[in-house]
């Protein structure tokens, strides 16, 4: 049965999608329209190439994470001054290598732009703090920007949907009267957008399967302790990622969503050990076959 898929962001406890994609090519179930955030953007994008989930389980053992933290050069010799590019860069990591890896591996399916993929089939949230706004890729370039969706670089969409706000340097995107807008993570205003599929009359034309990234589920999420700060940006930022889903996962989709409860995992944890990778892809494998035996009703 052909199905359409939402993934949520999460950093890199997204390796636990690849359990739940294996379970759902199991299922028989077939992703044909897939969309997602930050990581769920990778993800669906490798899907859109028509990648399966061995296929990107083999990409991510071949990954070091690591290799994808790329401060700028003077930061290496002036350790210091990555407060100055956090502060004028709004980042530390310029975040060429992840697009660079994301590039390479769509390049070997033959997709470069947009329009290298079935009209439709990929969507990308990302948030424009400059216009203070949601923006869907490539559905949004046009009226918005201006900008022709069938030249948009992918990977460009994507390394913009996974800009976790200070860690990656914002991507700027131009419109043709020249102005610049500020991209940052699309979980800012939306981390699981599983609205994305819907028509204007809120109607689906087939049936859309979420995979969340989350510790519990949407009406049992734990408070947080605030004690400074930086408890306090960390709490607004977690807020700004899951009220508006909340809101809308509570009063609909809720029964066609795969939650993948991960703890003591962070999203930026690039160092990321072997042992707790092969853990989140089981959570992700036990987690979908659990749900899988009740849906579709």
């Amino acid at each position: 049965m052909k199905i359409d898929g939402v993934f949520s962001g999460g950093g890199v406890k997204a390796y636990a999608f690849v359990g739940a994609l294996k379970r759902v090519e199991e299922h028989g179930l077939i992703l044909e329209r897939v969309a997602g955030t930050s990581a769920g953007a990778i993800v669906a994008s490798l899907l859109a190439a028509e990648y399966t989930a061995s296929d990107i389980q083999n990409m991510l053992d071949e990954l070091d994470l690591q290799k994808l933290i790329d401060p700028p050069a003077l930061t290496k010799v002036l350790p210091f001054t990555k407060w100055a590019f956090l502060y004028f860069q709004l980042g530390i990591n310029k975040g060429n290598k992840l697009e660079r890896w994301v590039y390479d591996k769509l390049a070997r399916k033959d997709i470069y732009t947009f329009k290298d993929i079935n009209s439709s089939y990929l969507k990308v949230v990302v948030s424009d703090i400059s216009l203070g706004r949601l923006v869907v890729i490539p559905d949004d370039l046009e009226r918005i920007y201006d900008i022709n969706p069938e030249t948009f670089p992918v990977a460009k969409a994507v390394r913009m949907s996974a800009g976790f706000p200070y860690f990656f340097i914002p991507k700027k995107l131009s419109s043709s009267k020249n102005k610049k807008s500020i991209i940052i993570d699309g979980g800012l205003l939306s981390n699981f957008p599983l609205w994305v599929f819907e028509d204007r009359d809120k109607k689906i034309s087939r049936p859309i399967l979420g995979m969340k990234l989350s510790e519990s589920t949407l009406n049992n999420i734990a408070p947080r302790k605030i004690n400074n700060a930086l408890d306090m940006f960390h709490a607004l930022f977690v807020t700004m990622k899951e009220a508006h889903d909340s809101r809308y996962i509570s009063k609909s989709q809720k029964n066609n969503i795969i939650f993948i409860p991960i703890k003591n995992v962070g999203s930026i944890n690039f160092d990321i050990r072997e042992e707790t990778k092969e853990q989140l892809i089981d959570t992700g494998y036990r987690s979908a076959k659990k749900f899988l035996e009740h849906w579709p009703r």
